[in-house]
């Protein structure tokens, strides 16, 4: 049995990861601060974790955090390019100074393999499609500058001092537990509480901007795999599932499911936003044996289940 640390466990992804590796009879220690992630998140599984209460940058938590720990899944973020836009020094004392406190952290304790969840959002304005982990990156948004900041760190960590590190970009990731309240959630959480509120969803832009949206359990399991395949140490993944959709089109899927009849809201285009997003995950394919299992309409099925009953 190893110690994994989630940091960010009581997030949307974190917790699911917590859920993810005590199903496989790991130990697993949560550090979250509480800012974002909510204990709700963890009450279920709390008896059979243990939790630190601290911020990354808060060295004495770090420290408690790391001790003893093999491996770490860093989840802590602000996740949301809107948020950055209006507070930009705040998202990068979060996403970029707090993951290079933990990276100094995890290799002063001995950690065998840190994996980092970056993010698509690096692309940025860069056209091509489907993004590759090569091309150039054109970030929008000082989250995104964070994350690709956040990315270098982990790299250097690796080659510098012998971290081992792989950092996954995710692609619009969904499911349970994501807030659907908060004015920063990713669209389907949105789309979910105004289906929740009977309330007509909004919609930035004109709808067609599109996106790989990626069901939470194959988040979870690019995860896992990347802690422990041998060749993937030091590298950079995109973890989607390689189709796209519009905005528009993934309204239409989940009112068919809850037999919605609201019409959408349009306003305008989001600061920071991309138009066009798809992942290429043929070195997550070759590296990690990454196979996205859950496709977006049963993840969407799933999803509304957790919230509401679907057809």
């Amino acid at each position: 049995m190893s110690l994994y640390l989630v940091t960010g466990g009581a997030g949307f992804v974190g917790s699911y990861l917590v859920r993810f590796l005590l199903d496989r009879d790991e130990e697993v220690r949560v550090l979250d601060n509480f800012s974002t992630g909510k204990r709700e998140n963890l009450t279920e599984v709390e008896s059979r974790i243990e939790v630190v209460e601290g911020d990354l940058n808060d060295p004495a938590a770090l420290s408690r955090a790391v001790s003893g720990v093999d491996y770490v899944f860093h989840e802590a973020a602000i996740p949301s390019v809107p948020r950055s836009v209006e507070e930009p020094a705040e998202s990068h004392e979060a996403n970029a100074t707090g993951t290079l406190s933990l990276l100094c952290a995890s290799k002063e304790a001995g950690v065998r393999r840190l994996v980092y969840a970056s993010s698509s959002s690096v692309y940025g304005a860069n056209p091509e499609l489907p993004k590759v982990e090569t091309m150039r990156t054109e970030p929008l948004s000082p989250y995104a500058v964070a994350k690709l900041a956040a990315e270098h760190y982990c790299t250097v960590f690796h080659r510098l001092y012998g971290l081992e590190t792989v950092s996954l970009r995710y692609f619009n990731v969904f499911g349970p537990r994501q807030d659907p309240n908060s004015p920063y959630s990713g669209v389907v959480s949105r789309f979910i509480d105004a289906i929740l509120s009977s309330t007509p969803p909004t919609i930035h832009g004109k709808g067609d901007q599109t996106r790989d949206f990626t069901y939470v359990e194959n988040v979870a399991q690019a995860n896992f795999a990347a802690c422990h395949e041998t060749s993937a140490a030091g590298g950079v993944y995109n973890i989607g599932c390689q189709t796209r959709i519009s905005v528009n089109e993934l309204w239409a899927n989940m009112a068919e499911l809850t037999s919605s009849k609201l019409e959408p809201s349009y306003t305008s285009a989001r600061s920071g936003d991309v138009p066009h997003s798809v992942a290429d995950i043929s070195a997550a394919r070759r590296d990690l044996r990454f196979d996205p299992q859950i496709e977006l309409r049963e993840g969407l099925k799933r999803t509304l289940e957790f919230y509401v009953p679907v057809t």
